[in-house]
């Protein structure tokens, strides 16, 4: 299993690196008062990915927090579990 695993992974890196040498072109991204950045696509694209990820783990933080503090509520009520006792020699 370990080698497809590493199979599919090394396909899926050569395709993206592939894709990454096809797109060296400089894109200009304009902003709003005459600003303007200038960088390769890939770059771009990179960038705007790597945002995207960063904005949706910060949108599922607030939810992982309240679940932690709601998991940690309910194992303070619930009762002890008494201990099974061992059980008897054959």
């Amino acid at each position: 299993m370990r080698i497809v695993t590493w199979t599919i992974r090394i396909v899926v890196f050569l395709l993206l690196a592939a894709f990454a040498a096809k797109n060296v072109e400089p894109v200009s991204l304009r902003f709003y008062f005459d600003l303007a950045l200038t960088a390769p696509l890939i770059v771009m694209l990179l960038g705007f990915f790597a945002a995207g990820a960063l904005f949706g783990v910060l949108a599922l933080v607030g939810t992982l927090l309240r679940q932690r503090r709601e998991i940690s509520l309910l194992k303070q009520q619930a009762a002890p579990v008494q201990p099974m006792p061992p059980p008897p020699p054959f």
